[in-house]
C-alpha cells in the first residue's frame, strides 16, 4: 500500500456521489439533508470543473439518482456514472479511470457524500485509501439507514487514514485564496445554502 500523506492540503480533488438513489429516500437518516450537501458540493464542483464520479447500487431495482442531484450530472466533468452490484464504488471499471500512485501517478483527493456511511462509504474509502489515495468524508453527506452506524463508521474511517470534515471547509480548502476566479461565484452558493448547511450539521455532526 502507498504512503499516504495526511497531513497536508487538498491538491487534486475529485467528487464521488455513492448511490443516493430514489428507493433510499425514505428509507435512510435525515437524507434529505443528504441531498442538500450534495447539490451544494456538486454545483460547486462543476462551477470549480473538478472531476464527479457516481454510481447507482442495482439501478434496475433500486432506481436512478434522485432527480434534485440528476440535474447537476449532466456536464463535461462527469468522469464515470456506473451502475454496480459491488458495495464500493472502486469497480474494476471505475478503477481504470483512477491514476495509480503505484505507478507514479498523482493520487486523487476523494471528496465522499452517499450512503450507508457504514457499508459503500466504509468500502469505498478503504479501497481508495489502499491504493493511495486520499480521502475526505463529508459528515453533512454521508448516512445510514440506522443513524447510529454513522458515527461508528467514521471513526473507523478517521483511524484508517481518511480526513472527516464538512462541505464548507472542503469549498473553502479548495478555494484556498479570495483571490480563486470562482471565489464569488462559490461563496455566493456558500451564503445562499446557509440554511440548509446549518440544518444538516445539527443533525449530522453529531457521530
Amino acid at each position: 500500500m502507498a504512503s499516504i500523506a495526511r497531513a497536508c492540503r487538498i491538491r487534486n480533488p475529485a467528487v464521488f456521489v455513492c448511490d443516493m438513489q430514489e428507493k433510499f429516500a425514505k428509507a435512510i437518516y435525515e437524507f434529505p439533508k443528504l441531498v442538500s450537501t450534495s447539490s451544494k458540493l456538486l454545483r460547486a464542483t462543476n462551477t470549480l470543473n473538478i472531476p464527479i464520479y457516481v454510481t447507482t447500487q442495482n439501478r434496475s431495482k433500486l432506481g436512478t439518482v434522485v432527480p434534485e442531484l440528476q440535474q447537476h450530472l449532466t456536464g463535461p466533468n462527469i468522469r464515470a456514472d456506473i451502475d454496480k452490484t459491488r458495495f464500493s464504488m472502486i469497480t474494476p471499471e471505475l478503477d481504470a479511470l483512477l491514476p495509480s500512485p503505484a505507478k507514479g501517478e498523482n493520487p486523487i483527493d476523494a471528496i465522499l457524500v452517499g450512503i450507508e456511511t457504514h457499508i459503500c462509504i466504509t468500502q469505498t474509502t478503504l479501497d481508495l485509501l489502499e491504493r493511495g489515495h486520499r480521502v475526505y468524508v463529508l459528515v453533512d453527506g454521508v448516512s445510514s439507514i440506522n443513524a447510529e452506524e454513522r458515527g461508528i463508521a467514521l471513526a473507523r474511517l478517521r483511524d484508517a487514514g481518511a480526513i472527516v470534515t464538512t462541505s464548507e471547509s472542503i469549498l473553502f480548502e479548495i478555494l484556498q485564496d479570495a483571490s480563486h476566479t470562482h471565489f464569488r461565484e462559490v461563496t455566493g452558493l456558500v451564503k445562499e445554502t446557509k440554511e440548509e448547511t446549518k440544518e444538516a450539521l445539527e443533525k449530522l455532526s453529531r457521530i
